[in-house]
């Protein structure tokens, strides 16, 4: 039987699929199977959590008949109040989504491209399976094992079986990780100031000024509920100002709004210090003090390292001489385009709020092409208002004292040995790319250099490849040249929910199950001064016979590897992971993926030791309650013991410069050799300082005048929102975006001097290509600036994302299309944000 692309999604033929395999019918729509009105009939309220973003808010799900209805935050957390944003009533459409994959597949088509059928027909699963094995067999056969690769997109802890249990025990070092796609470049700026790498998490309820940069805490990054409630408290006891070249939601309700020019942040974030030091209006508590007394930072003058006593930090005087004594309000002005009263007042409204100041730094700050300085120079301010752990201010996280997953190193042969300790395919640690995560050269991955990395088949050729809950073909900038990567590649399979861009070019396709209703697993989150472990749970059988990514996958695959005489995994597995309360070993996927549950959660409900926060009674309790809270957050608690070299917050980052030093020692460079092929001007000791750069930026300005703006919606659920209707209907709650369209948004006196009127097509080209789309006349964006909101242009996925799902045709443009490839070199990070990609708008 073969399903053509343009039937792929059909839920005709999938049933017949399933008919034609045997497979048991799990449908609850299907005819006859509803007993009484849903509106009326009891149902239960059942522990879960919801991925739609990584806040990972713990969540209930209302099930009533075996169908769940509807949704809403965990009544116990501390983390989100019992409370879920917009993206949670979504999930329930991807629940029930018609076009979910429903059974295995397989590649009949040879060829691949954007757009080519490929002519998938249903399998069983011992058939895909078995394919899965016998190409990995070969590689080991041949000697070949690192050409093996595991692509990890969203994920749950259970993460690390199939992520780093698979390719390690098997002998590859390719375990890939998206991460370099969301915020790495932030984490940087943490890092190489005190020492936290990690996002942090903000004093809401005790602040009294909250700096909101590069970011939109009502609708992404990372503790949405908590923020939605507590705005408004907020706005009527401290100011709000919001950095951001776009009228964001949370710009649209603070005090001040800065739009600045993009990419030009390092250059605010230099002047606003400027202007706090010679306001006097550090915090003498944290940062210390002149020892006479008298404040000696004058503009232009450089100042006797000497004459500075500091506390809890390193180098301020050496930061004012490198970066900080000539860059005023003023010389600001010229270069980000905010008035020097605006960023005086700013810098006067921050420093007599200090230290109750959250400086909430986002991925617009720092994901530039030279955007870990930036990044440095936003987390800096929090330093000069001893902000850091304090009340008020941004905090670090409260432990959460789970288990990692069983050693595997015993159950790997010579072969896997030393295979799995080669170079990575994402090119990390090489001198173009130190990828600096925790100071060490190599320790990042870089995502986004994997399709380059395969296509240049260096530092070898990838020729069998597993993805998992991701899409990079759709979720990567210069998107494009994931197509091509994995055109060539000989064999790939998908793990999927839906069939993606990035399913398009599967060979085998596996039906995954839905995390929050399918799933069993958990994942780690904060907010509110508490660190929460929170349980995900199949709260609903599934619909059809698929199956979970990161365990019943794995555990299904070991079984293939031991037929075919690679018994190591299927060893692990059984030996390693035995059930902590009777110590049976598991006998099938489903006991595997709870016994690793078990034990990787162990210390939060098995008594055996007093880990704070709160006290469960065991297993079932832990079940029943869903989650875990830590106790409150210590104030203070990293004073005086920073994870950095000089245990300081360092303005002068001896992390960093130890880290550049010896990267560039290991590839028998010096640190400015670093800095040029990074694609950075910093050279000498400002290299160790948070400074300005200036951005980077791919089309120059008399072909391409204008700046493109790239931002996600408040209904994004992690990029896989789509194809929900919901997601459609209700665009228009993000503020100027229209709902069952994609606009590009743009000033409405650039729109007048283009001779564009609302509604009318354009064409925007950048060095990528040329797209069309409607125009939308917003006085909301930056003059000089267009915006896009990220989610659509999917020309797969399923029938609503897609314009024509059968012919490819798109609804919308990618953004990530239209912005090209590059990376932040120093953390490893993918570029979206800083001004990077020019564009030239004209009428169609």
């Amino acid at each position: 039987m073969k399903i053509k692309r343009r039937d792929f999604l059909k839920v005709s033929a999938a049933a017949g699929a399933v008919a034609t395999l045997g497979i048991p019918k799990l449908n609850a729509f299907a005819e006859g199977e509803m007993k009484k009105d849903l509106g009326t009939a009891k149902g239960e309220w059942m522990p879960t959590t919801c991925q739609g973003c990584t806040t990972w808010c713990p969540a209930e799900v209302f099930v009533q008949d075996g169908r769940a209805v509807k949704v809403k935050g965990n009544r116990h957390s501390k983390q989100n109040d019992g409370f879920l944003c917009p993206k949670g009533p979504i999930s329930l459409q991807q629940l029930y989504d018609p076009d979910r994959v429903k059974v295995p597949m397989k590649r009949t088509n040879r060829k691949k491209g954007r757009g080519i059928d490929p002519k998938f027909v249903p399998i069983s699963w011992d058939e895909a399976l078995d394919t899965i094995a016998e190409k990995m067999m070969k590689l080991r056969k041949a000697g070949e094992p690192e050409k093996f690769m595991v692509m990890r997109g969203r994920y749950t802890y259970m993460r690390d079986t199939i992520y780093a249990a698979l390719p390690k025990v098997f002998g590859s070092p390719n375990g890939i990780s998206h991460s370099a796609s969301c915020a790495e470049a932030e984490k940087f700026g943490s890092y190489f100031t005190h020492g936290y790498w990690s996002y942090r998490d903000y004093d809401l309820d005790n602040t009294k000024y909250v700096l909101i940069w590069g970011a939109d805490p009502l609708s992404s990054n990372r503790m949405i509920p908590a923020t939605i409630k507590r705005f408004g408290d907020v706005l009527d006891r401290a100011t709000v100002a919001v950095v951001d070249p776009k009228l964001n939601t949370s710009a649209s309700k603070a005090q001040e709004w800065l739009p600045v020019i993009p990419g030009t942040d390092g250059a605010l974030a230099s002047a606003i210090a400027h202007e706090i030091l010679v306001s006097g209006l550090w915090s003498r508590e944290f940062v210390g003090d002149f020892k006479k007394g008298k404040n000696l930072f004058k503009k232009g003058k450089t100042v006797d390292e000497s004459a500075f006593e500091e506390k809890h930090t390193n180098g301020l005087v050496k930061w004012w001489n490198i970066e900080l004594k000539d860059k005023d309000a003023s010389w600001a002005e010229k270069i980000t385009g905010i008035d020097d009263k605006q960023i005086k007042r700013i810098a006067k409204g921050m420093g007599k709020a200090a230290p109750n100041v959250c400086v909430w730094m986002g991925p617009g700050a720092a994901m530039h092409v030279r955007g870990a300085y930036s990044a440095m120079a936003v987390e800096a301010l929090a330093g000069l208002m001893g902000s850091i752990d304090h009340k008020g201010g941004s905090m670090g996280t409260s432990t959460i004292p789970v288990n990692k997953i069983p050693e595997y190193g015993k159950y790997q042969d010579e072969l896997a040995k030393k295979h799995s300790k080669m170079q990575k395919i994402d090119q990390r640690g090489y001198l173009e790319l130190p990828a600096l995560k925790k100071g060490k050269s190599g320790g990042g991955v870089v995502t986004n250099n994997v399709a380059s990395a395969m296509l240049a088949k260096d530092p070898y050729d990838i020729k069998v490849a597993i993805g998992y809950m991701n899409n990079f073909v759709f979720s990567n900038t210069g998107a494009q040249i994931w197509e091509k990567a994995l055109e060539k590649l000989p064999f790939f399979a998908h793990v999927t929910t839906h069939a993606s861009e990035m399913t398009q070019y599967a060979d085998i396709v596996i039906p995954s199950t839905i995390t929050m209703f399918e799933k069993l697993g958990y994942v780690k989150a904060k907010a509110n001064g508490y660190a929460t472990c929170t349980l995900v749970q199949p709260v609903v059988k599934p619909l059809w016979d698929v199956r979970a990514d990161e365990t019943e996958v794995v555990w299904d695959l070991a079984l293939k590897l031991k037929e075919k005489g690679f018994a190591n995994l299927d060893d692990y597995l059984r030996k390693e992971y035995k059930d902590p309360e009777t110590g049976m070993e598991p006998t099938n996927g489903l006991e595997f993926a709870e016994y690793n549950l078990k034990i990787q959660t162990a210390p939060l409900w098995d008594g055996k030791k007093d880990v704070g926060g709160d006290k469960i009674n065991g297993w079932q309790a832990f079940l029943a309650r869903g989650m875990w809270n830590s106790s409150k957050y210590k104030h203070k608690a990293r004073w005086g013991k920073f994870k950095t070299k000089t245990h300081k917050f360092e303005f002068y980052s001896e992390t960093l410069k130890e880290a550049l030093e010896k990267h560039a020692k290991k590839h028998h460079t010096d640190v400015d050799g670093v800095m040029k092929v990074t694609n950075y001007t910093a050279r000498g000791e400002l290299c160790f300082v948070p400074h300005y750069e200036p951005p980077f930026r791919h089309g120059d300005e008399k072909n391409y005048p204008f700046v493109f703006i790239d931002y996600k919606s408040r209904l994004n659920r992690e990029g896989r929102s789509a194809n929900a209707p919901w997601y459609q209907e209700f665009k228009h709650v993000d503020i100027g975006d229209v709902g069952w369209d994609d606009v590009l948004k743009i000033n409405p006196s650039d729109a007048k001097k283009l001779g564009i009127k609302d509604g009318d097509m354009v064409k925007l080209t950048s060095v990528t290509g040329t797209y069309k789309l409607k125009a939308k006349l917003w006085e909301g964006v930056r003059p000089g600036c267009v915006t896009k909101c990220y989610g659509q242009g999917h020309w797969a996925y399923g029938n609503v994302a897609a314009k024509d799902y059968k012919k490819a045709i798109a609804r919308g443009v990618n953004n990530n299309e239209i912005m090209p490839f590059d990376i932040e070199r120093l953390s490893g990070s993918t570029v979206r944000n800083g001004g990077f990609t020019g564009i030239r708008v004209e009428k169609a």
